[in-house]
């Protein structure tokens, strides 16, 4: 197996996972203000991305210009990657490409950890993306294991670039939120993004 062969079942059932699905689990996170880079690249590309209507043009044209937001938030002291190899655990099928991970060293070169966000970009269903995203975070959880850095919340969202879902995962425990943000909330959506970064726990 590797990370696009996981349902959100399979990998629950895989790695017994114990799941709690909630409504509204960063309902109190605080906006975060758009740059005006940021808002008229949105306001050119959401339309463009919803026209051409591939999962590739929603993850370059939306997703992508949200992410590099994030980085330039945090003075480019996080680091952010695009379509890398991130294979972990061959055995366990924790391989493959990941769409978007974000990691909190400012090293740009190579992956370092500790690794604490990674977003799956999904064409139209949002649920598509959620075993996938859950896979590569039980991988990133793995990979901080591993180099001894002791992060203790992993967290993940699976996007269509117009509609988010956040997830967030300790040890064995899935915090799945059901609430979905609209690219018309990117505030709120840049606002969650910020805090698994400040929280780093």
């Amino acid at each position: 197996m590797a990370y696009s062969n996981f349902t959100l079942k399979t990998v629950e059932k895989e790695f017994e996972l114990e799941s709690v699905e909630h409504t509204g689990i960063f309902a109190d996170i605080e906006s975060v203000t758009l740059s005006a880079e940021l808002t008229n690249a949105l306001a050119r590309n959401v339309p463009l991305a919803a026209t051409i209507n591939t999962e590739k043009a929603r993850s370059e044209l939306i997703v992508a210009p949200i992410l590099v937001e994030l980085r330039e938030q945090f003075d480019r002291k996080i680091s952010l990657f695009s379509g890398i190899d991130f294979n972990v655990d061959a055995e366990n099928g924790l391989t493959g490409v990941c769409d978007f991970l974000v990691s909190l060293s400012p090293r740009q070169s190579y992956v370092e950890a500790p690794i604490i966000a990674l977003v799956e970009a999904k064409n139209l269903d949002l649920k598509l993306g959620l075993g996938q995203c859950v896979a590569e975070m039980i991988a990133a959880q793995c990979f901080n294991t591993e180099r001894g850095n002791d992060i203790s919340w992993i967290y993940g969202a699976s996007t269509t670039g117009i509609e988010w879902q956040f997830l967030k995962l300790r040890g064995k425990c899935l915090h799945i939120d059901m609430m979905t943000y609209q690219i018309a909330q990117c505030d709120r959506i840049l606002g969650i993004l910020a805090s698994m970064v400040a929280q780093k726990a």
